[in-house]
C-alpha cells in the first residue's frame, strides 16, 4: 500500500470514552499527554479532555451510565523517542504493556507502542516516519 498524502482534522469531531475510575484515568492520560506535548483542554467535574479526546466518569452527565470500550485510540507522536517516552510513562502511570515500541508492518517507517489504559482500552502512540506537515495542528477559534 502506498500513501502519498494524509489529511487530518476532517473526519473526527471528538472521541469520548467513559471510564470506571476517573482519577486513575486522569493520572494516566495527563502523563501521556504531557509526553506527547498535548495540554489538557479542560477539566470539569466528572469529565476532562485534550484536543478531541474526552474522558468521562460513569456518573458524568456526559456519559450514559456505563463504560465504553474496550476501544483502540492512536495518538500521533513527533518521533521514535516520543513513542518510547509514551510507553515508559504510560506503564509508570497505571498502563499495561500491549506492544513495546518498535516498527510495525503497516507501512514503511511506522513506529508505535501500545498500552492498555486502566479500563483496558488499547492506547497507541504512532510515528509515521519523516514527513512534512502543512501545519502543526488545525487551529479553530470561536
Amino acid at each position: 500500500m502506498e500513501t502519498n498524502e494524509l489529511h487530518r482534522g476532517r473526519l473526527i469531531d471528538h472521541v469520548q470514552i467513559v471510564v470506571r475510575d476517573l482519577e486513575a484515568s486522569r493520572a494516566f492520560y495527563t502523563a501521556i499527554f504531557e509526553v506527547l506535548g498535548v495540554p489538557l483542554g479542560g477539566d470539569m467535574e466528572g469529565f476532562f479532555w485534550a484536543d478531541e479526546f474526552c474522558v468521562s466518569a460513569i456518573d458524568s452527565p456526559a456519559s450514559q451510565g456505563r463504560p465504553t470500550g474496550p476501544s483502540h485510540v492512536a495518538f500521533q507522536a513527533a518521533d521514535q523517542e516520543m513513542v518510547q517516552a509514551f510507553h515508559r510513562v504510560a506503564l509508570a502511570n497505571g498502563g499495561t504493556d500491549n506492544g513495546a515500541p518498535g516498527e510495525r508492518p503497516y507501512h514503511p517507517g511506522y513506529y508505535a507502542a501500545f498500552v492498555l489504559d486502566p479500563d483496558g482500552n488499547n492506547i497507541e502512540a504512532a510515528y509515521h516516519g519523516e514527513a512534512t506537515r502543512s501545519a502543526a495542528s488545525v487551529r479553530i477559534t470561536f
